[in-house]
């Protein structure tokens, strides 16, 4: 089979960035593949050290002037390569995707996956289904519910993210209190760790796991810190900070590949989103050991099993949280117990190989119902 990996983020993209380059050094085991991302992207970054993996610098947002030869240089390439399998991931490059295919007798079949809970029913999401889309795949029932309600996307398929089990650092109690303390000072060494790997960006809710903090007794408070993987904060984000006596209890890492080196030291993680459709960062938590504190939004729950693996909180609702942080409190060892249940739960719902199998799966039955594939298609199917 010959795939086509499209990525329209031209920098940092996220949870999508960890799902493409997933899928793409999977597949490329049995597989051509490659991957058409802009030129400097993360993305192609990450997978500059997979050899069996072409990348093709392509911009699916540029200027109005050079959208011409874009769509043009990507048709060209469609036909060159002959690909069997395009696969989008946004509505810049599902767009660009579509208009490159506009009048062609012999085309590959495209699969969507919808990675966001934006509403997909205006009119450019309309000509996409319509003229570009062979196969949808959601990434939770909540996107498969929302697609199914409002969208013109048929042939929907639930595959959820898969973790790849890369083994966890396993520090000993005197490393892990060496390393608190290196982030936090001496007065962190036994602190319990909320971490998040989520995000910065407002909309990841996690200032409201500041604000709970803030609303915690000092004696409380001090018990808790938190580490947070992502971009610097905002200066008005630094004053709510300071506002709520969080400031020297607070660490950033800021942008990390790999997040195995902060987790090692997390207790807790959150994602307290207001808006998400699943969220790998969630899942890779959780397969590292720790429990999770989500928001009840899109498909975040499906994650969770409420006290036994992680909490269930209603978004923006500080106070929610901070009942949860005073029952940490009370009884701690909780949470080393729901951490071995995360971890289990990972190893045996967050299956990396049946991700992939699940969207072969899909590959195959939409190269199968394609009915404009190239005449050798079949050949790898």
């Amino acid at each position: 089979m010959n795939i086509l990996y499209t990525n329209f983020h031209g920098d940092y993209g996220g949870g999508q960035d960890t799902y493409v380059r997933d899928l793409a050094a999977a597949m490329s085991r049995h597989h051509r593949v490659t991957v058409a991302s802009p030129e400097g992207s993360r993305l192609s970054r990450l997978l500059k050290d997979s050899p069996d993996v072409a990348i093709f610098d392509m911009e699916f947002k540029p200027r109005w002037n050079r959208l011409c030869q874009e769509i043009v240089r990507l048709r060209q390439r469609i036909r060159a390569e002959r690909f069997d399998i395009i696969h989008v991931n946004g509505s810049a490059d599902h767009r660009q995707v579509m208009l490159a295919l506009l009048g062609c007798r012999y085309r590959p079949a495209v699969v969507l996956t919808k990675h966001n809970t934006y509403r997909a029913d205006s009119f450019g999401n309309v000509l996409r289904a319509r003229l570009a889309t062979d196969h949808t795949i959601a990434v939770s029932d909540y996107v498969a519910s929302m697609l199914a309600l409002r969208s013109p996307y048929g042939n929907v398929t639930v595959v959820k993210h898969g973790v790849r089990r890369q083994a966890a650092e396993q520090l000993a109690a005197d490393e892990i209190r060496r390393r608190k303390i290196a982030l936090f000072g001496p007065s962190g060494a036994d602190a319990i760790v909320l971490g998040s790997s989520a995000g910065t960006a407002p909309e990841k809710g996690w200032m409201d796991l500041i604000a709970a903090l803030g609303r915690l007794p000092e004696h409380e408070r001090e018990r808790f810190r938190v580490l947070l993987v992502g971009a610097e904060p905002s200066g008005e984000q630094r004053e709510q900070i300071e506002r709520h006596h969080m400031a020297s209890r607070t660490a950033f890492t800021g942008r990390v590949d790999d997040v195995r080196a902060p987790f090692s030291i997390i207790d807790v993680s959150f994602v307290l989103s207001y808006h998400e459709s699943l969220s790998y960062a969630c899942r890779e938590a959780m397969s590292l050991g720790c429990p999770a504190i989500v928001t009840r939004v899109g498909g975040l729950p499906e994650n969770v099993e409420p006290g036994v693996d992680g909490w269930v909180v209603p978004p923006r609702e500080p106070e929610a949280i901070e009942a949860i942080l005073r029952a940490i409190v009370r009884e701690p060892a909780c949470v080393r117990a729901m951490g071995r249940s995360a971890r289990l739960k990972g190893k045996r719902e967050f299956s990396f190989d049946r991700f992939v199998d699940a969207t072969l799966s899909v590959y195959q039955k939409s190269i199968r119902h394609n009915p404009y594939r190239w005449v050798t298609s079949m050949r790898s199917v």
